[in-house]
Formats: structure tokens, sequence, C-alpha cells
């Protein structure tokens, strides 16, 4: 299939350089698509129906065979060797079951080893004398070490998965999911789900991944190309709402106030503010005639468009058409017959543009937002009733700033301008937005997202007992309001296919404190994993867990909190053993990683060495956020855990 398309010649198909270029590129991406990967089979699994789908299934009709992959494989007469796992026909693969066969006689699953097909394995669904056991392979595939980027799972998709992943695309999908429970996997395969059911309207509108930061990007960012969807963007939301350079922080009080929901309407009232009421008409001469709008007719046309409460610029470049009509109806009364061509003159005249000015200034939301955290009577007059006067303080600036490219914005105030910037101009919409780790995000930071797909479709993804900032999502409820996808359906997914048995129990001790009503994983991992509680008294130790454990096949990460970094950097250095930093790709050479608490969201590793709980509760602003930053950093593991001490564990684990 790629040497046909290499072979193509479009030397005389297009009619100029233009066509052709496009052409030619269109080409190149269809060839990296195409691109074979090592150690991944064209072909998963195996369906034999009882009767050819579709077909009447009388008796006697002939059943059909499909061999199902990440990719649809044609022959060279084009005809389908390997179905598209997203294909309808495809579906049964991961639905049916011995109390619903859905017309499937036999499902196999086959095995592989670095790319050669090394086992297969048969379930006659159909056969009543065949009672129904757990796939061997299935297990295999779900708990093989994690050597490198995050894998794609078409070969293991669960049910209650596959229902996320095949929801339409006109619904939004929110994601509840422990530790492990596949919940960033079912997003990215959503994703090319629906590029394969809706592609036409996708590249038309776009679709955006939004991750928490640059390693959890990176770590996943090969998941999508190896199921040939090579468009789809990823970002930050700080990516997202980069208008100004951010080099500042703000406590987590200040933070707080900035991130929260209220701060919409005080940017609203602050925008609106620099519409002034006309208090003289305007007076338009066009040759020898002089037409006067009076500015009793001025405010109406100003009320009108401030009731429609359309974005500010919108308004703004509409008020000069407004104008001109009334000049219109005045001409037309004297008896002319003026068409849009006047209409146009009259909007763009000297005074015309003078009253748009004075009426209707425009607003740079960058200094808006400047003026807010730097002017306290600015600030008092378009908080008040909304924000305190404690509120007003802590998000007000202490020393005064000369200019929007000198100030030091943290990343809560980029979302403030990003908030100032739709308020004045609409924000791009996207045809399908996928947010994962949402649990972390601020109000302010959902409605930054909202925009971003307002006339499109959503799939958030979070865990409400590993958000980790004083603002985390205390219900997915409310964090819809404010993405604006109140409709959006709930799913929870319960069961974890990563985190092994004895460490998901251990870190699960943390539940009561930190999310009293959320359902526990529970592991359907054959193994139990390795699980070790290893008191130390020198840094040394720490490197002998990780040692030990590099002796097993895959990766290990070791986890500590961020200020405990630089003197296990030392240790490490010490000792001679090479590491990585987060999301950096693991090797045969290299497969350590050291990890900042605060970067390990969304990571995982074959084994786990977690240096210090206690300093990673510590480590945050308050005991509950530090609990739930220890609670991620427990369930990174795949295979084995070692937590490594030296301070008295917190008493939640005890």
């Amino acid at each position: 299939m790629r040497e046909d398309v290499e072979n193509l010649d479009i030397t005389d198909v297009t009619a100029n350089w233009v066509n052709a270029a496009v052409l030619q590129h269109q080409i190149d991406e269809r060839i990296k698509a195409l691109a074979d990967l090592s150690h991944t089979p064209l072909f998963f699994g195996r369906l034999d129906y009882l009767h050819a789908p579709g077909a009447d299934k009388a008796e006697g009709a002939e059943g059909e065979r499909f061999y199902i992959g990440r990719r649809h494989v044609h022959d060279a007469e084009g005809d389908p060797m390997v179905i598209d796992w997203r294909a309808p026909v495809s579906q049964p693969f991961y639905r049916a079951s011995k109390k619903d066969p859905m017309d499937v006689g036999l499902r196999r699953r086959f095995g592989y080893t670095s790319g050669d097909l090394t086992a297969y394995e048969d379930e006659h669904l159909s056969d009543p004398s065949e009672a129904a056991a757990t796939s061997k392979l299935l297990q295999q595939e779900i708990e093989r070490p994690r050597v490198g980027p995050m894998r794609d799972i078409v070969a293991t998709i669960q049910p209650e998965q596959d229902e996320i992943v095949r929801a339409g695309l006109a619904g939004s999908v929110c994601v509840q999911g422990g530790p492990g429970t596949g919940k960033t996997a079912v997003g990215l395969h959503r994703v090319a789900y629906l590029l394969y059911a809706h592609r036409e309207r996708l590249a038309r509108t776009g679709t955006l991944v939004i991750g928490p930061n640059k390693s959890f990007l990176h770590y996943i960012e090969q998941v999508l190309p190896a199921l040939g969807e090579l468009e789809v963007k990823q970002a930050t939301v700080d990516d997202l709402v980069a208008h100004v350079e951010v080099r500042g922080t703000d406590d987590a009080t200040a933070a707080v106030v900035k991130g929260d929901a209220r701060m919409a309407e005080v940017l609203r009232r602050a925008v609106r503010s620099h519409v002034t009421l006309p208090t003289e008409g305007v007076v338009v001469v066009r040759g020898s005639r002089r037409w006067r709008v009076p500015a009793y007719e001025l405010e109406t046309i100003v009320g009108e468009l401030l009731d429609r409460d359309i974005r500010y610029g919108a308004a703004r470049e509409a008020l000069p058409q407004r104008i001109a009509h009334a000049v219109l109806v005045q001409m037309e009364r004297s008896g002319e017959a003026p068409d849009d061509r006047v209409q146009d003159a009259v909007a763009r005249n000297t005074a015309v543009k003078a009253a748009v000015k004075a009426i209707w200034p425009p607003v740079d939301p960058a200094k808006l937002v400047l003026r807010l955290l730097t002017d306290a009577d600015f600030l008092a007059v378009h908080a008040d009733g909304i924000l305190d006067e404690d509120e007003q303080k802590e998000i007000l600036w202490s020393k005064p700033v000369r200019s929007v490219k000198s100030a030091k914005w943290s990343p809560a105030d980029a979302v403030l301008i990003d908030e100032a910037t739709d308020l004045v101009q609409r924000t791009h919409s996207l045809g399908h937005v996928v947010l994962d780790e949402a649990q972390d995000l601020s109000p302010m930071q959902y409605r930054a997202v909202g925009r971003r797909c307002t006339t499109g479709s959503a799939t958030v993804l979070g865990d409400l007992a590993q958000g980790t900032t004083p603002w985390a999502t205390r219900s997915w409820d409310e964090a819809l309001a404010h993405l604006g996808k109140g409709e959006a359906v709930i799913e929870e997914l319960t069961v974890g296919f990563r985190v092994p048995t004895d460490v998901i129990a251990y870190a699960s001790r943390l539940l009561p404190h930190i999310a009293p009503g959320l359902t526990p994983v529970a592991s359907v991992r054959e193994n139990p994993g390795f699980f070790e509680v290893r008191p130390t008294t020198v840094d040394e130790q720490v490197v002998d867990a990780c040692e030990e454990l590099l002796r097993n096949e895959g990766s290990v990460g070791l986890i500590a909190a961020d200020a405990r970094i630089p003197a296990l950097t030392e240790a490490l250095a010490a000792a001679g053993l090479t590491y990585l930093g987060p999301g950096e790709e693991t090797t045969a050479q290299t497969r350590l990683t050291l990890v900042p608490a605060s970067l390990a969201k969304g990571l995982e590793y074959d084994y786990v060495v977690l240096d210090e709980p206690q300093a990673v509760v510590d480590g945050e602003p308050d005991e509950r956020t530090g609990l739930r930053r220890l609670y991620v950093a427990l369930t990174r593991a795949v295979s084995g855990l070692t937590v490594t001490h030296a301070a008295p564990l917190p008493q939640q684990l005890a």
C-alpha cells in the first residue's frame, strides 16, 4: 500500500504549482501514515461470524471471517485483508461474550513477541458446551513490561472502555477513573475512533488533546500516530492561553481567587465599562448635504448593542454600520436612493469614526487585566459585590508595573487575559477536545478549555482523588458546568489494569482522607505485584533500591518530593547510575527515570521507588493536597513498588 502511494505520478495531474504542492503534501502525509512500526503487528485478532454481517440469517447462509488490526489493509486488488479496529464489523471483538455472542462463532486472539506471531487463543462464543474463560493472552498483554512511551491498547480494550470509545461525536463524555483504569488510553482511542467515523467533519473543525504538562504529552505522543492519525494537535492549558510570557508565580490564596469563576464577571464588567454613552450627535457631510444623527438616537443604538451582549469587538465593528444605517434612513426620507456602497462610505466617514472611538474605544485585554491587578480603585469598582476586600487585596500586585511586557505574569494571569480576549473577540472553536487530568483545573481554566469547543464536543478524563492543586475539582457536575458541557454523560471506570493488587490496596488507604465518596479501584491483574516498605538512613540506600529493581525487565521510576531531587541527583551521580527526566524515552541502556512528584501524574513505570512519602505530603500547601500528591506517586507502578523512608510514614498509611 505504501509503495502504491510512493509510485504515484502527479506530473500532469494538477493545474498549477500550488495544487501540485498541496497534493504532494497529502501524498507525503499518506506515506507517513502507512509507515511500518517495529514490533507492532498489523493484526491481533480474528472474528468468524456465523452469518455474513448484514445478510439474511436464514438457515444455510454462509458465515464470514475478518482479521482485526490497528489499520485497514487491502491487497493488490483493493480487497480488504485486515479490518480497522474502529469499523462496526470489528465491534464484537471487544463486546461479544458467551451471554451475548453477537453472531460470532469464533473469536481468536493472536500473541506476538517482538512482532513475531508466537501464539493464538480461541473462544467459541456460540458453543454452549465451552465454558467462559479468562484470556491468558489478554492478561499477558495487559501485564507486558512498559519500556518507552505509552502504547495503544487496541488489542486489550474492554467492553466498558469500548462503550466510551465509540460514543457519538455529538455528546460530551466525562470519565472518572482511578489509577490504572485506562482513562487516558480510552480518551486517545476515542479521538482515533471519532476521526475514523467523522473524518471529513473533524478535518474541517480540528481536534485537540490537552494534557497537564509537556512531559505527559511527550509520553503519549506516539499513541495516535501508531493508529495512523497524524493530524491531532497536543497542548497544555498554558499553551492555549499563551498571550503573554509567563515569568511569575502566585501564592496559593491568590491563585485560588484568580481561578475562581467569579473573575469572569469582574472582567466582563471591566470590559463593558469602556463604553461611554454619547452626549453629542454625529454630523456627516456628503457633498453639499449635512446629515445629523442626534445623541438620543445614538444612545438607543448603543443601548441595543449592549443589550444583545455580543462580543465587545463585534459590537464595536457593528456600531459604525448602525450609525450609517441611521443616516441612510434620513437620505431615503429626503428622496435619495442610497445603496450598500453609500452605507459603507458613511461608516468610514471621519465623523463616524471619531464618534465610535469616543463611544466604544478599542480594548487591549492584557492592558485591561494589568489595570485590574495594579489599580485598586479600578478593581474595587468592578469587583464590587463579587470579591470581598480581602480577596481584592490578595490579587493586587504590590509593586507598580510600567507595561504589559515588563510585567511578571503568572499562569493564572494568562488565563484571565484569555477570558478578556474572548470577551473582546470570540475564540475559535474546535470539533472535539480531549482534556486529560482535568481534576487539577481551576474554574477559569475550565472556561478557557470550554471556549475551544463551544460548537464541538469534549471528552473529559480525570480522577477526583488525584486532584493536587488548591483549586482542584470537587465534583464533575461543577467542573462540566464551568466547561459549558453540563449535559455531558459521566462514566466511571473502576477496574484497574495497570496497578498491581497489593500496591493499589496500599494506596487506597488514603482514599477516605482525600476523596471519601469514590469507589476504590479493583485490580484485575493476576500478578499481585512486588511491594515493600523499606526504612532507610542514607540516600545511598535509596539508590540501592533502584539498582535492585533494575535487575528486572522494564522501566524504573524514582519518584520523590521536588525538594529531594537535588540530593538524589547527587546520590545517583556518586553511584555512577545514569537516569532520564520525566517523559524522556527509556532505552535498553538507560531504564531509570528520576521524577519530581509534581510531574509524576499520568506517567507509569514497571517498577517504582517512592522516596520519603512524608516529604511528598509536606511539599504541598495543605495536607489534603499533599496526600493526593502522594496517592498519585504511589500508583505509578505496573509491576512493583518499593517505598523508602527515613522519616516516619504519614499516619494515613498506617
